[in-house]
């Protein structure tokens, strides 16, 4: 049953078209993912069904008294409310269980001092507060704008609980791909103003998304085949007498004015390379305390080259401590970090540094350097800022004009641009969307560098660490080796059990299908038979055979129109002439995409 209709809204900023005429029905039961780049509208569209902002034209039409429950990107608060109050505020309803719902709720997201004033707290500690305030409300629909950011994985895996169980519905923007493939149950993807629905999960539509492309593609390439055909046809000097004639005149038209179905961008990253010496980082036994609380103690080790070390832990425990050390952005209380003369460094930090809205964006590219040295040689800021998805008119706009995840994708850009041989990343995956971090993830294998990453995205750690470093107890890292499964297999060992009680979705097409025998996935090798050899020889022949035939046929019709029996002989033959034509068009485009992808296969 549908509890809300999006019918026909359209929504312009600037001269940029967030939606084009896009129509949605939200059902009971439908928890839903909504995915695509920065920038295309998703927090938009939440802002939209939650009636914090009107669409330009169409409407949102909800059943009555439907409730609706809205986690904004980044909240804002009442000033002087303490954390109890606010969140306990936010129920629908209030009864004598309200105030154990918000303790126990708030405890479970890492939050323990509930009459503490909210604007004494982190920018992560007021996410999750906002976080506890719409899960203790029973709504029917709960809107949640990037859930999971500043969440450990245990705050996480609570969460993905907790969803599950929820009755009503949940529409929700998130980058955790593992999140998206254990709670979701539809996807929602916006594409150039466009919406596309997927019945499945973040793993399903991966698969469904590359079969739509492809029906697309195939439906452009047999139009671009048709008009070529009738293009010919046209020029060999058709005569538009007879209404099969005009048909197919005007049939030329509309295939003239058809549009290719349009691909969405992706970033493109190109490695860059700077030589690295003998000697990279170490860390020589350096401990760090804030007051009575030790966040990082004696911890010693030396990065390897070309090393991809994963940092996790609780929220608060040390990990982006850490991590600032290794940058020289704070200092150790003892011990001693040296690092190598060829060492430079890229630190992305977790928050982005304040940016000069009134800059261009080129210019805060330019700032660090006009050209980058890449494996193919000199690319300019203006062109990487090209390969980072910011086309020549937005290189220079305003970063004011930025979103949040455009302004962290631009962050992003400015830090490879230092061309550095080891990067820092404190929680990449945070605002960044998931094209983005695919992207990043496959620069990062190529990367020929050193890597150190805070995270909490499961997905991320799995695809670029081979070894992680756990915060357990005070201070103390314990290393493991592999990326995140491998640290859960290793963590159930230890505590004495033989296999996970889940396992989280391996959902990348590289992980699916290396489980799977490599005959089975390989590209099917595309050729003609022989028998189709010799039809795509001689076809266009065939065709101007045919043509005259019913060329011919028409003469004879005009010169026995008064012979009733003749002429119903020609009618006859001219219909049989006609559909024999019709069926060597249809071959004709099979036989011509045919070749065109055998052709692409023979230069892939």
């Amino acid at each position: 049953m549908n509890i809300l209709n999006i019918e026909h809204i359209s929504k312009i900023f600037g001269e940029k078209v967030i939606f084009d005429d896009v129509s949605y029905g939200i059902h009971e039961g439908d928890k839903i993912g909504i995915i695509g780049i920065n920038g295309t509208g998703k927090t938009t569209l939440l802002k939209v069904i939650a009636c914090l902002e009107e669409p330009d034209e169409g409407q949102v039409i909800r059943q009555n008294g439907l409730r609706i429950t809205y986690l904004p990107q980044n909240p804002e608060f009442p000033k002087g409310a303490n954390i109890l109050d606010y969140v306990a505020d936010g129920k629908w309803q209030k009864d004598w269980s309200t105030e154990s719902e918000a303790r126990n709720v708030l405890n479970k997201l890492g939050i323990s001092d509930h009459e503490e004033e909210i604007e004494h707290l982190s920018g992560g500690q007021k996410k999750r507060v906002a976080l506890a305030r719409t899960l203790v409300n029973p709504a029917d629909v709960l809107i949640m704008d990037e859930p999971t950011n500043h969440l450990d994985n245990e705050m996480v895996t609570w969460l993905e609980e907790f969803l599950i169980r929820f009755k009503g519905v949940v529409i929700m923007v998130t980058h955790d791909r593992y999140f998206l493939d254990r709670v979701t149950n539809k996807i929602l993807e916006i594409s150039h103003g466009k919406l596309y629905s997927y019945e499945a999960n973040y793993s399903k539509f991966l698969e469904m998304k590359a079969q739509r492309e492809e029906m697309e593609l195939a439906s452009e390439r047999k139009r671009q085949s048709v008009l070529r055909m009738e293009l010919e046809w046209a020029k060999r000097g058709c005569r538009a007498r007879t209404t099969k004639q005009r048909a197919r005149l005007e049939r030329l038209e509309a295939l003239k004015k058809g549009s290719a179905p349009v691909r969405d961008n992706t970033v493109e990253l190109d490695s860059v390379e700077t030589r690295m010496g003998k000697k990279t980082i170490e860390l020589h036994h350096i401990s760090k305390s804030y007051g009575e609380r030790c966040m990082v103690q004696d911890f010693d080790y030396i990065v390897l080259k070309n090393q991809r070390l994963g940092i996790i832990g609780p929220n608060g425990c040390g990990k982006s401590t850490l991590i600032k050390m290794i940058a020289g952005v704070i200092q150790p209380d003892c011990g001693e970090i040296e690092i190598g003369e060829t060492i430079r460094i890229g630190y992305f930090a977790q928050e982005v540094p304040d940016m000069d809205n009134d800059l261009r964006v080129i210019d805060y590219i330019r700032d660090v350097a006009e050209y980058i040295p890449t494996r193919e040689g000199k690319i300019s800021a203006s062109m990487m800022l090209e390969r980072f998805l910011f086309d020549s008119a937005m290189q220079y706009t305003p970063i004011a004009k930025l979103s949040g995840g455009e302004k962290r994708r631009l962050y992003l850009l400015k830090v490879l641009m230092g061309a550095p041989n080891v990067l820092l990343l404190d929680e990449p995956s945070n605002d960044l969307d998931i094209p983005t971090l695919t992207i990043l993830e496959d620069y990062l294998d190529s990367f020929a560098g050193i890597v150190i990453t805070v995270s909490h995205d499961r997905y991320f750690l799995d695809d670029v660490v081979d070894r992680i470093f756990a915060f357990e107890g005070e201070g103390r890292l314990v290393q493991y080796e592999g990326g995140y499964s491998d640290y859960m297999e290793a963590r159930k060992r230890k505590e004495g059990e033989t296999a996970l009680d889940r396992q989280p979705a391996q959902d990348t097409e590289k992980k699916k299908t290396s489980n799977k025998d490599w005959k089975q996935n390989r590209q099917e090798k595309l050729k003609f038979s022989f028998k189709e050899q010799r039809e795509f020889e001689t076809i266009d022949d065939d065709i101007a055979v045919l043509e005259e035939k019913i060329e011919k046929l028409d003469k004879e019709m005009m010169e026995n129109a008064t012979n009733s029996f003749k002429l119903r002989q020609i009618v006859e033959e001219k219909e049989a002439a006609e559909q024999a034509l019709e069926e060597k068009m249809d071959r004709w485009v099979y036989l011509n995409d045919l070749a065109e992808r055998i052709e692409a296969q023979k230069n892939s």
